[in-house]
């Protein structure tokens, strides 16, 4: 049983506005929920994003060499190469092979290394599989359609030797990086033997010629190579080292690669295996290599170390083909 109170109308007031209160209070507690909804929405929508993109960062790791460097180290032989193939011959189309079939190559070896499980980044997932396997049938159709191009009905065989050699400069590379990590740098070295050959490639596809001055590119293109991988190393793990006699004890090694590849372009040039002008592309390159062991200290910001050696690499091609065409 109920009971009614009849109330006064000051308190009847009283109740309504306590009630008036009491209810304006419930939408903030719904606006409050609403805003912690939206903040954690926020959030799934962050992590989201941060995990998409450690997915593409991640897949590009596993199909793209992360050698950046590498790409000039393959490019640049192949531009010299053609820049001194094109003062006898104009024909581009087999450079364009060429160039499609060492590129092909030169990309495949990373999907295959993150397939096989023999670089840092391996394949864990089996989508992450089925990409890998797709990169490496796409480019192994290019690479294998540019091939059968340029060996058809015979042609140019003094590719396959050129082939070989490359192949097995490769392989020696990669045991060598499995041997010790302290072979790492000279491994990369012995690597370049084989980016290299594609100097002597594209020549002799222009040309048809293999012959001293295809030797010559390739060698050119070998000290060239070497020089700047053994500059970069030095650069890195000597960036906290002050003092000529500090930098000297660390990089002695590096100054006797620098007196002998002096030594080698001085004997080609006095033989005339290269000529005496073409030296003059190497000059940048030495004198930025001794420049180092007496500048003054700084900080060392490897994106721009990358870009100094990309610039190098831009000025050993423009020279080396101005010079060796005038010298011709």
């Amino acid at each position: 049983m109920s009971t009614t109170i009849d109330l006064e109308p000051a308190q009847t007031a009283w109740v309504n506005q306590v009630t008036h209160i009491l209810g304006a209070g419930k939408p903030s507690l719904t606006a409050a929920n609403a805003t912690d909804l939206r903040v954690n929405e926020m959030k799934v929508a962050a992590a989201d994003s941060y995990a998409d993109k450690a997915r593409r960062e991640r897949r590009h790791a596993l199909l793209f060499p992360r050698e950046h460097g590498a790409w000039g180290l393959l490019l640049v032989p192949i531009i010299t190469g053609a820049g001194v193939a094109f003062r006898e011959c104009s024909h581009i189309f087999p450079l364009l092979l060429l160039c499609t079939a060492a590129l092909s190559l030169f990309w495949l070896r990373t999907p295959l290394e993150s397939l096989i499980g023999i670089s840092a980044m391996r394949a864990e997932t089996k989508d992450e599989t089925r990409i890998i396997r797709s990169v490496i049938f796409g480019l192994t159709v290019v690479a294998a359609l540019a091939l059968a191009a340029l060996l058809w009905a015979g042609q140019n065989s003094y590719l396959w030797p050129l082939g070989a050699a490359a192949g097995l400069a490769f392989i020696v590379q990669a045991l060598l990086r499995k041997l010790s990590r302290k072979l790492r740098m000279f491994s990369e070295i012995v690597g370049t033997i084989g980016l290299t050959a594609s100097a002597p490639a594209a020549y002799y596809v222009i040309t048809g010629k293999f012959n001293g001055i295809a030797w010559m590119l390739w060698i050119a293109n070998i000290l060239f190579a070497g020089d700047q991988i053994h500059y970069v190393q030095l650069r890195i793990h000597t960036a906290k080292i002050e003092g000529f006699g500090a930098k000297l004890a660390r990089g002695w090694r590096f100054a006797l690669g620098q007196a002998l590849m002096t030594a080698v372009i001085t004997f080609a040039c006095l033989n005339r295996v290269m000529p005496p002008l073409a030296s003059l592309a190497f000059a940048p390159l030495l004198f930025r290599g001794w420049f180092y062991f007496v500048q003054e200290p700084g900080p060392l910001v490897v994106r721009r170390l990358g870009w100094n050696e990309m610039k190098h690499a831009a000025a050993f091609c423009v020279i080396f083909i101005a010079t060796f065409t005038l010298a011709r």
